[in-house]
């Protein structure tokens, strides 16, 4: 499959949602490798988008890019077309870890690219990390995150490692080729985490996600924590509005094809009901700092019942994994780390 074939795909693939939203304030150019594309061709990208959907004036628009793919004279570029949030997949600045990893790139290439980011005017810039890696030890994680620190970035997003259906890493581990760290590691590893970078300055506003201020929080990933409507263009993108979800094939031929025969490359869908709404906003708010406002909640999801679970909410109190301030629940340090159970309450 060729660049050109797969852009006039996606070009075709927003023609057909032209008229189906009003309004974006975001956009984000990620999965993949978003920064394989030549300058030429990420400008042909935003022109197709402003073309075919209304962006607001002071909209965040973000481009991942991987720290082999750049240099100074491409982010310059980038930053010249109107691209002003960079998200750069350092991942870690351990030789060992990116190997393990399958990374392309090398720790020094990681720490270039972030030095050229803000060289060519970049003031919005989130960082990856990944920790609980088999064979990362406390030491070689925190020695990562303290070089990071030193670059005081606007944004990091730190993802505890998992391992994907499909992937090289889980077949690996299904061969038996290594363990991964026990519940207790991955908490201290989440539990460091977050207490480093909050002394450091960030926000630690979601369970992986760490900004120096609310204003630099991504705008963009806020969207699907609040349930906002979201248009994912391009294979296996994801799409949200209302109630309705749905998402694209993963294969690219499939995508490409499907948009040749003019019809759009949707794999399947669902429909949401007012449970499922509610359940899911439930959990999603739990994942962040701000928690859920309990009336509003009620009033937004007539599903739910606070009063049936007076007796849970008081014993996570009392545990410490969530507090009641100013009319909002919401988790505290380690209730982030095990925000998926406490959706269960």
């Amino acid at each position: 499959m060729e660049k050109p074939d797969f852009l006039a795909a996606l070009f075709r693939e927003m023609d057909m949602y032209r008229d189906a939203f009003t309004r974006f304030d975001t956009v984000y150019i990620g999965g993949g490798t978003p920064s394989v594309l030549t300058v030429k061709e990420a400008k042909e990208l935003l022109i197709r988008v402003r073309r075919c959907f209304s962006i607001t004036e002071d909209a965040e628009i973000t481009i991942e890019v991987n720290p082999a793919d750049i240099d100074l004279r491409y982010l310059k570029s980038l930053n010249h077309l109107g691209i002003n949030r960079l998200n750069i997949g350092v991942q870690s600045l351990d030789a060992n870890i990116l190997k393990f990893l399958g990374r392309r790139h090398s720790p020094g290439q990681g720490i270039a690219a972030i030095e050229a980011a803000r060289e060519a005017g970049f003031k919005n810039i989130g960082i990856d990390l990944v920790y609980a890696v088999p064979g990362q030890d406390m030491e070689c994680w925190m020695n990562t995150l303290e070089a990071i620190i030193s670059f005081d970035v606007e944004h990091l997003s730190c993802y505890q490692l998992s391992l994907e259906t499909g992937t090289s890493l889980k077949s690996r581990h299904l061969a038996g080729e290594f363990a991964m760290p026990g519940e207790d590691v991955q908490l201290e590893f989440f539990l460091n985490t977050s207490g480093i970078l909050e002394s450091a300055g960030y926000i630690h506003y979601e369970v992986s996600n760490f900004a120096k201020s609310m204003a630099l929080a991504s705008r963009h990933n806020k969207k699907y924590w609040d349930q906002s409507p979201y248009l994912g263009l391009g294979p296996s993108a994801h799409s949200f509005r209302e109630n309705q979800r749905w998402w694209n094939y993963a294969s690219v031929e499939r995508y490409i094809q499907d948009i040749e025969e003019g019809k759009p490359p949707v794999e399947s869908s669902e429909t949401l009901s007012p449970e499922q709404l509610c359940l899911e906003a439930f959990f999603l708010g739990l994942r962040t700092k701000k928690g859920i406002h309990m009336e509003d909640f009620l009033r937004k999801h007539t599903c739910h019942d606070w009063t049936g679970k007076k007796e849970i909410l008081a014993k996570l109190e009392k545990e410490g994994l969530v507090e009641i301030v100013d009319g909002y629940l919401r988790p505290s340090r380690h209730g982030l780390a095990v925000a998926d159970s406490l959706a269960l309450i």
